[in-house]
């Protein structure tokens, strides 16, 4: 990896503002974005055994039309053509089928990729304007995958701000509601997690992350929350974990809970690179369109699940 060309670079001269200058308002306008490969793939690659012959015994026409078919999925932008604005302080859920683009949006604000075309904007600057540094001080990131490193708890939650007092370290693991589970283990804070956080359970690992991002209190904040399976009591612990994490600053969640749906600002309906609906649970159900088809697949049977960890 460290001999891998780098292509995203600081400007000359690069914004570096300070973290409570940015207000925090995200905005995409005309993005499209395809990810590249280190190899132009044949069309025909997946379907000759090596000496030009086919694999199984389909016709020139059948193997024409899947080499085309592949070869249009390869070419597909993405995202596509994708515009919208989240204003400062808004939470914006990110909901949409497997595939259809939502973790490359996130991907985009952080600026850990380049547009191809378009403008990925914070407080109506480019990010490319931004400092990367700059960018990675304002904006906090909470992944499914959690990392942590093979080192104590307290020094995986001051690695987000390493100034921080004792006493806001602990402020912060309070409001992500891990303090009490951190004084049982061995050593308190100065017990070793190993190796990614291999010690702790599933749900003690995200609310450290969590806590981990409180510490940090950025501006702007980009969730993407785990579909692992949790016990009813970790759930009801996350929950309340999430709740002092979005307040008060911009939120962009991939959302697979029902409550951060029902309490987002504004909800973006991801199919195919797309926008294709945006506005408020209720008058997104109203236009009886994909997100009320995902509603009612995937979420309505989440409401009595969670009404039981709440």
């Amino acid at each position: 990896y460290l001999d891998l060309p780098i292509d995203i670079r600081n400007k000359p001269n690069a914004f570096h503002p300070k973290p409570d200058e940015v207000r925090g308002e995200i905005s995409f306008k005309d993005v499209v974005f395809t990810y590249k490969s280190d190899e132009t793939p044949s069309v025909f690659a997946d379907l000759n055994n090596g000496n030009g012959t086919a694999k199984n015994a389909t016709s020139p026409i059948e193997t024409k039309t899947i080499a085309i078919q592949k070869q249009e999925e390869e070419e597909r932008p993405t995202l596509d053509h994708v515009s919208f604005d989240i204003q400062p302080g808004q939470l914006a859920a990110l909901v949409g089928p497997s595939g259809a683009g939502k973790t490359t949006i996130t991907y985009m604000v952080p600026r850990l990729y380049d547009v191809d075309s378009g403008e990925v904007a914070i407080d109506g600057r480019n990010v490319k304007d931004y400092a990367l540094e700059s960018l990675g001080e304002f904006i906090g990131v909470v992944t499914q995958e959690t990392y942590l490193f093979h080192a104590s708890v307290r020094e995986n939650l001051l690695y987000a701000r390493a100034d921080a007092t004792e006493a806001e370290m602990i402020e912060a693991a309070k409001a992500a509601a891990i303090h009490d589970r951190i004084m049982e283990l061995e050593d308190g804070y100065d017990t070793i997690v190993g190796e990614r956080g291999y010690k702790l359970s599933g749900g003690e690992k995200q609310r450290i992350a969590i806590a981990r991002v409180i510490l940090k209190n950025p501006r702007i904040l980009i969730l993407d929350e785990a579909t692992s399976a949790l016990d009813t009591h970790s759930e009801r612990l996350i929950q309340a974990a999430l709740e002092p994490l979005m307040k008060d600053r911009t939120t962009l969640a991939i959302a697979h809970r029902l409550s951060t749906i029902l309490s987002a600002d504004v909800i973006l309906v991801v199919n195919h690179g797309q926008v294709v609906e945006r506005g408020t649970h209720e008058e997104l159900l109203a236009r009886n369109g994909l997100y009320a088809q995902l509603y009612n697949e995937q979420f309505s049977k989440l409401t009595t699940e969670e009404e039981a960890v709440a």
